[in-house]
């Protein structure tokens, strides 16, 4: 059976949560694959992930038939193309702040014509189950997912030339920093009426573009609240949280008088 892609995944269920790993163990990424997440994303930018860690967690979320995404380290599209020969199905690249940096992200993702990735998908074809490389060339541009991160005022000033890129298919909304942002660094507030006004925005000039959309949730209420907006790609919590909410959960339990 063919390891689906995030593409794939996103036509058949339309909004799509994803678990957040930052855990460089490729064993706490197979968990989270196999916990019900329509996919997994491993964060080399605030995670403890390394190239190894990434190719080891690839692997890992394979096993479990569904895709895994990369987020990159800032301006480290050197990396979303060996994440992408990896096996990875998306990357997303924070800090996107101008149709410069979306015109050297895509490039580092997609072959030609749209972009300039070196050809050497050897892993990524393995995990694919793919052997035909005329095939695997013509369909890994619509197959691969680029998610541009919005979260600065720069990006916000600059969203649509961003949007207008060849080779960028979403925006990822970085909500925690938005708000950093739009407050001038007073305080930190995702929820924050002025940061929900944003990120109202970015998704109805996205959707005119007709692109997809995703947005990080700190807690399943939030991500119901997204899913109801209609966002396409909702990170949920983390695997710190997974964690401690479980813990915690099973604590009361076993503590209850």
């Amino acid at each position: 059976m063919a390891l689906p892609s995030l593409v794939s995944v996103l036509r058949s269920r339309g909004t799509c949560l994803t678990a957040w790993i930052a855990m460089p163990d490729p064993l706490v990424a197979e968990g989270a694959a196999r916990a019900g997440f329509d996919c997994v994303t491993l964060d080399m930018q605030h995670g403890l992930h390394d190239p190894g860690s990434v190719m080891r967690g690839i692997g890992a979320i394979a096993l479990a038939r569904v895709p895994a995404i990369v987020r990159i380290p800032v301006g480290d599209f050197a990396m979303a193309s060996r994440a992408l020969d990896m096996g990875a199905s998306a990357i997303i690249a924070p800090m996107i702040n101008s149709a410069e940096d979306a015109r050297a992200f895509a490039a580092s993702a997609k072959y030609q014509p749209l972009g300039e990735r070196s050809w050497g998908p050897v892993r990524a074809m393995q995990l694919a189950g793919a052997t035909d490389g005329s095939a695997f060339l013509r369909d890994t541009n619509a197959e691969t997912l680029t998610f541009a991160m919005i979260e600065t005022r720069a990006a916000l000033a600059a969203l649509d030339e961003i949007l207008a890129v060849p080779g960028i298919d979403a925006v990822f909304i970085g909500p925690s920093d938005l708000s950093i942002a739009l407050s001038d660094g007073a305080n930190v507030d995702p929820m924050r009426a002025d940061n929900q006004e944003a990120a109202a925005n970015i998704l109805a000039r996205a959707r005119k573009a007709g692109k997809l959309v995703g947005i990080f949730a700190i807690t399943g209420a939030q991500a119901k609240q997204y899913r109801a907006l209609g966002y396409d790609f909702i990170a949920l919590g983390t695997d710190g949280a997974y964690f401690r909410l479980g813990a915690a959960t099973m604590l009361d339990e076993a503590r209850a008088e």
